[in-house]
């Protein structure tokens, strides 16, 4: 490890603490004096490596813009701003990186992707599905459109239940005497 501030390589670690869940150690780090160093103290962060496991059987490291490639071209010409594109990435690495993933088929990432991109614009994810899944024929589309509307009116009962009062909430009759 190489001292940010004389680029010294002889370091120590004072301290190392499990952070973020478990997924990262950050570790508390002094340069050297006796090695020619400046005996400042610094803080570096460990996270793990993912690693993409594809489909031809070789390992790549996980890069978060080439697994939103993809979503970028679902979402041409929907109204999605980088900033949301780049928050869904980050959510995928999260879930990814959670689930504890040391070599990630690249199956996997697109389950990872598809949820949250159907939150943020479902006809971005019906373009990102019908690549994703292979659609073959509109039949697949509409099977598809379907569940979204299933899941749809699903909710919006559930919204109207939550938002009906409850027994114990109802007015009370006002005696009249």
């Amino acid at each position: 490890m190489h001292c940010p501030y004389c680029r010294s390589t002889d370091t120590r670690v004072l301290d190392s603490r499990v952070a973020d869940d478990g997924s990262s150690i950050r570790r508390r780090r002094t340069c050297l004096v006796d090695a020619g160093g400046c005996g400042k103290r610094f803080t570096t962060v460990e996270l793990m490596q993912l690693t993409v496991l594809k489909r031809s059987g070789a390992s790549e490291p996980f890069v978060r813009e080439k697994a939103m490639a993809g979503v970028r071209k679902a979402c041409k010409g929907r109204p999605v701003t980088e900033d949301q594109l780049a928050c869904l990435g980050q959510e995928v690495e999260d879930q990814l990186r959670a689930e504890g993933w040391a070599e990630v088929p690249t199956h996997e990432i697109g389950l990872a992707i598809l949820a949250p991109l159907r939150a943020l614009d479902e006809v971005a994810y019906l373009r990102f599905a019908s690549v994703y899944r292979a659609f073959e024929s509109v039949d697949d589309f509409e099977a598809e459109i379907a569940v979204l509307r299933a899941e749809r009116a699903a909710e919006s009962v559930v919204e109207e239940v939550a938002q009906r009062p409850s027994r114990d909430q109802a007015p009370q009759p006002v005696p009249t005497g």
